[in-house]
């Protein structure tokens, strides 16, 4: 029988699925629905800084797509972490991991989430089109890079922000007007260092584990000082959005949008615990409200 693990947050409904609906919602993360909402808002926060009319179908398609592709990449990483699961509590049990489900049917609910995705890319225009594919090759990397690199968090940094890209992209291309790259990259890069400081916070959960099977994470390389180093990239972060919403519009009053943002994180740093594995997974998941924060100060921000 599939384990409902302790994080999930919606335990009645997907225990209340037959066995095998059931492993494919705990396999595509369907029980745990915060991955899909930090995969989205960046997306949000590029489609409403970037401004133009006609943006809530836009965002109502990221989500949906959000939704799909989040649920795939989990599906993905499961299938080439098996053998690393299998070694870590908190993974052990996880259907690909514990054999419930098999490599065919994993493969199968990959290609159909995949074709979700595949719905969502025709709606957009082709420009937005070519940067949502040139994801696919960082997204199909990214699973290798705990075996690689210390910081594995960098580059789901960059996975997990390419909607920023798109969504930005998808409105100036159909406003016609300045695509105003710098902006861009500095709320690119601001999500990046967003991502790799509540991934930290999120790995700290799994640190003993990870170091006995060799995999590598931030909040291991940042071993004692996991709050001072998440503390330095979410200043990074608001930093960086705050140079794009200045590019965006040169006023100082816009900056006053980010300070709900700011304090937010702020928070998350001072009462972390990094001892407590509840205490991270709680600050880790009030990243979803945080970046409700941050596209509401984008909109203020865009709608200038």
């Amino acid at each position: 029988m599939a384990e409902i693990v302790p994080d999930t947050q919606h335990r009645g409904l997907v225990s209340a699925l037959p066995p095998t609906l059931r492993d494919l919602a705990l396999l595509a993360r369907f029980d745990r629905p915060i991955g899909w909402w930090l995969l989205f808002w960046p997306g949000a926060w590029g489609v409403l800084l970037a401004g133009g009319e006609d943006r809530w179908g836009l965002i109502a398609w990221l989500l949906l797509g959000s939704i799909a592709m989040r649920g795939a990449g989990c599906v993905y990483n499961d299938i080439v972490d098996a053998d690393i699961d299998r070694k870590v509590a908190r993974t052990a049990a996880r259907p690909v991991a514990s054999g419930r489900i098999g490599g065919k049917l994993a493969w199968g609910w990959l290609l159909a989430l995949c074709l979700v995705g595949l719905v969502v890319l025709l709606q957009l225009r082709w420009q937005a089109q070519l940067v949502a594919l040139a994801s696919v090759a960082p997204v199909a990397a990214y699973p290798f890079m705990k075996r690689i690199t210390w910081w594995p968090q960098a580059w789901l940094g960059l996975v997990f922000s390419w909607a920023a890209l798109v969504g930005w992209v998808e409105v100036r291309a159909a406003s016609g007007g300045d695509w105003d790259l710098p902006a861009l990259a500095l709320l690119y890069c601001g999500a990046i260092a967003w991502v790799v400081g509540y991934d930290t916070i999120y790995a700290l959960q799994d640190r003993e584990d990870d170091a006995l099977v060799g995999v590598r994470s931030s909040a291991l390389r940042m071993g004692r000082h996991v709050r001072g180093g998440v503390s330095a990239f979410y200043g990074l972060a608001v930093g960086c959005w705050a140079a794009a919403f200045w590019l965006v519009r040169a006023d100082w009053l816009a900056l006053l949008a980010l300070v709900p943002m700011a304090l937010h994180l702020g928070w998350q740093v001072l009462t972390l615990d990094a001892s407590d594995g509840g205490n991270a997974l709680e600050r880790f998941r009030a990243n979803r409200f945080a970046g409700l924060l941050m596209a509401l100060a984008c909109w203020v921000v865009g709608n200038a």
